[in-house]
């Protein structure tokens, strides 16, 4: 799987997101929905490491790429297949010198000077930008940048697979991938979802 194909339905989700006890519940329908990579995002739990190894379980029955957000330590600890971190977590060469070529990695931006940046590290497998609309999955999240900024990154020559996050649903996916986006990241549009094989079907860009 290529980083293109793995951002096409980018899942991301933790304990905070779902009724109590159901993650797992709700990973696998996903998985059974055709998501293309999940990042186990956890802001609830103060010992997250055994909910997170039975998420990389079910991933691996899926052969579907599992990410950890923010915490390098977890990640490495239980080999995960990538990191994810944001402009405000562990400082991006940190992590590069704890994880790259162990582990794929993921970094968010939210303007342009920013994709700039990730432009020149190497050691990236991707970007996530956005958010793109306004979001209430997280409680920090910068302004909404709308499509504007994936279409800026792309005029600037930056070549780096992007996965769109904030806000989206499945109405935005066409404007989304016309910007440059290889895919889209999603948390409520499937954890609120009542079908959520309709929804991953109708926000897979084909």
């Amino acid at each position: 799987m290529t980083p293109s194909e793995m951002l096409a339905v980018y899942f991301i989700a933790g304990s905070q997101d779902v009724p109590e006890n159901t993650l797992l519940e709700v990973l696998e329908d996903a998985l059974q929905a055709g998501i293309t990579c999940f990042q186990f995002r956890e802001k609830k739990l103060a010992n997250p490491e055994k909910l997170a190894k039975q998420c990389q379980k079910l991933c691996k029955q899926y052969q579907v790429p599992f990410f950890i957000n923010d915490d390098v330590a977890l990640a490495l600890e239980i080999e995960a297949d990538g990191i994810h971190v944001g402009q405000d977590d562990m400082a991006i060469q940190e992590v590069i010198a704890t994880c790259a070529k162990k582990m794929m990695i993921g970094f968010s931006v939210n303007t342009l000077e920013q994709g700039e940046e990730a432009a020149h590290i190497a050691e990236l497998t991707y970007i996530g930008v956005g958010p793109i609309y306004e979001t209430t999955s997280k409680v920090d999240a910068q302004p909404a940048t709308g499509v504007q900024l994936i279409k800026d990154i792309r005029k600037a020559g930056i070549a780096l697979p992007i996965v769109a996050i904030g806000g989206i649903t499945a109405k935005d996916i066409l404007s989304i991938h016309d910007a440059g986006a290889q895919g889209v990241a999603v948390i409520s549009a499937i954890t609120k979802a009542n079908n959520r094989a309709q929804v991953v079907q109708q926000i897979s860009y084909k």
